[in-house]
């Protein structure tokens, strides 16, 4: 019984030198990629967040749905390439929330705006719910890595 308070103690204090050894910064900051993807001093950024939802008019033929699924693909690829959509992708069940995207700005009212070019919403296909968001810098660079990983485009 002696031998469990001494293995306590010698757990509770490498538990100490563990947090005492972690460094309070990062020794590979890199100031200039922070100053680019717009990190404050946690490495984070605001965004919005976009919850695409089935809208009330998910009707059409085969041909008419391809057609707004190509062109809302081609708006997702635009809002990327001006660099106002930093992530987007759908849910991979088929409930009624339908997929989701991160905008590059800080204000819903902005986002808002975004929405609106996507030929999804404009036909009641697709419905957004907007939340802001704070979340890593490193999400910039997405778009970036991804072009160097995706064989095929959308």
């Amino acid at each position: 019984m002696k031998s469990l308070p001494s293995f306590f103690a010698v757990f509770i204090i490498a538990l100490i030198s563990a947090a005492i050894s972690l460094p309070t910064f990062s020794a590979e900051f890199d100031p200039e990629l922070a100053r680019q993807t717009g990190a404050d001093a946690y490495g984070m950024k605001p965004y919005v967040v976009a919850f695409l939802k089935a809208g009330p008019n998910r009707s059409g033929s085969d041909a008419e749905k391809a057609a707004l699924q190509r062109a809302h693909l081609d708006n997702i690829k635009r809002l990327a390439d001006e660099g106002l959509l930093v992530l987007a992708g759908p849910f991979l069940d088929k409930g009624e929330l339908r997929g989701i995207y991160i905008f590059n700005v800080s204000d819903v009212e902005t986002a808002r705006k975004l929405t609106q070019s996507d030929p999804a919403i404009q036909s009641g296909s697709l419905v957004m719910e907007l939340k802001p968001w704070y979340g890593s810098a490193a999400l910039m660079m997405v778009n970036e890595w991804h072009s160097k990983l995706a064989e095929k485009g959308i």
